[in-house]
């Protein structure tokens, strides 16, 4: 049960499709596997909207011809390039048209395993099929990086869970909830949540809680344009910059990068949610998490303050809203040795100009690449270069069309090469 491709491309969220879809156009023989937009579908609380604007959340395919915009306009749905947020449900359900438009030979099984295999990789499949591949792209997004501080994992499970577990903001209605964070999935989850009957308490490190500014009700004049010209990850010349240059980036001196974009765009929630969250959920800013303890059924919080004062907080449940941290070792799926193989600093993978790790073959995109190309790649907007750049590369090194080992084994795999 065995078939060989040239690209094997791992995760089917803006990335992986992004790519695929170029891939798919250029004839190169590809598999793509996973659940389409699944971060977005299990990951994320319902009833959310995109921090993005709408002009900056598109997939990538290769004539533009599949935007947000026109996915809207063929379903009747308001549109507006910034002034109206883009609801999670009207993302996913765009993301899912496009996988069936431009990606329809999705294999929608995750990877369990991958090996390599002298100059080629295998991948198992979870229901034991293998593929071989000749490069392997890893565009697994947020998914396996959840990051919840170490001082708080000791709790029990039924006391402590990360914003990414927290599909349905109902589950936890009539309790007392303490999320920590002060960026945008704690704010939407926070606010969710207090409309859905649950007693909500914010904690967050920051002096103030920021949000984006709301669109102007009129265009910008031509001085402000010059002065912060609009882009897809914010306003101003250095996310222009960062948008339009990604390869210029990656040449700049890798102790910069790491720097810019551990600072760059620091946590904020979107404009429409300054009102449904001041003076309708408690904040408790300036405040970090010392430890935390249960006692009859009930969490006990210790927090100290920027002057070193204390405080304590008692809850039912504590949210760690503490975002996401690439690290490849978490990515129990790669064989150790391979893993042990892929040069990283601070555990995520140093790529080449090509998005290639130090594993010839194997290529890394969407966050994952972003100490490498910077802070676009740390939303959807960064996929249209990503897919451009890399699947140029790829083409272009692409080796001749090759054969299914056993055509009968898995259908689904082994028809219609690309």
């Amino acid at each position: 049960m065995v078939s060989r491709c040239n690209v094997a491309i791992v995760g089917a969220g803006p990335y992986g499709l992004s790519i695929a879809a170029h891939l798919r156009s250029r004839g190169v023989s590809y598999r793509i596997f996973g659940k389409p937009m699944y971060t977005w579908r299990e990951q994320m609380p319902r009833g959310m909207s995109l921090k993005s604007d709408g002009f900056a959340s598109s997939l990538s395919d290769p004539a533009d011809s599949l935007t947000l915009e026109a996915y809207c306009a063929q379903r009747g749905i308001t549109y507006d390039h910034v002034k109206i947020p883009v609801a999670l449900d009207t993302f996913i359900s765009y993301g899912l048209a496009f996988q069936k438009s431009f990606v329809p030979d999705l294999v929608e099984q995750l990877v369990t395993k991958i090996e390599q295999e002298g100059n080629s990789f295998n991948l198992e499949l979870e229901d034991g099929s293998r593929v071989l591949a000749d490069r392997v792209v890893l565009a697994v997004g947020i998914t396996h990086f959840a990051h919840v501080p170490e001082n708080l994992t000791s709790l029990p499970p039924q006391f402590l869970s990360h914003s990414s577990e927290h599909k349905d903001p109902r589950a936890l209605a009539d309790r007392h909830v303490t999320i920590i964070g002060g960026g945008a999935s704690a704010l939407d989850l926070a606010a969710l949540m207090h409309e859905n009957g649950a007693d909500v308490t914010v904690v967050a490190r920051r002096a103030e809680l920021v949000f984006h500014k709301p669109p102007s009700a009129t265009p910008p004049s031509l001085w402000k344009r010059i002065r912060w010209p609009r882009t897809g990850i914010g306003p101003g010349w250095k996310s222009r910059f960062f948008t339009d240059a990604p390869a210029l980036f990656h040449a700049l001196p890798e102790s910069l990068r790491l720097d810019v974009v551990r600072r760059y765009l620091g946590p904020s929630g979107g404009w429409a949610l300054r009102n449904r969250i001041e003076g309708r959920v408690p904040v408790k800013l300036g405040s970090t998490p010392v430890s935390a303890s249960v006692k009859d059924g009930r969490v006990y919080l210790a927090l100290s303050d920027a002057a070193g004062g204390s405080s304590e907080l008692v809850t039912d449940h504590i949210i760690a809203a503490t975002g996401y941290r690439v690290d490849v070792r978490r990515l129990s799926f790669l064989a150790a040795d391979l893993a042990a193989k892929i040069d990283t600093v601070q555990h995520t993978p140093i790529l080449d100009t090509h998005f290639g790790s130090s594993v010839p073959g194997l290529y890394f995109v969407g966050v994952a690449s972003a100490n490498s190309f910077g802070p676009v790649m740390r939303f959807a907007f960064g996929a249209d270069y990503t897919a451009k750049r890399l699947v140029k590369h790829l083409a272009r090194t692409a080796k001749a069309e090759t054969i299914p080992i056993s055509a009968a084994a898995h259908p689904e795999l082994t028809s219609t090469l690309k």
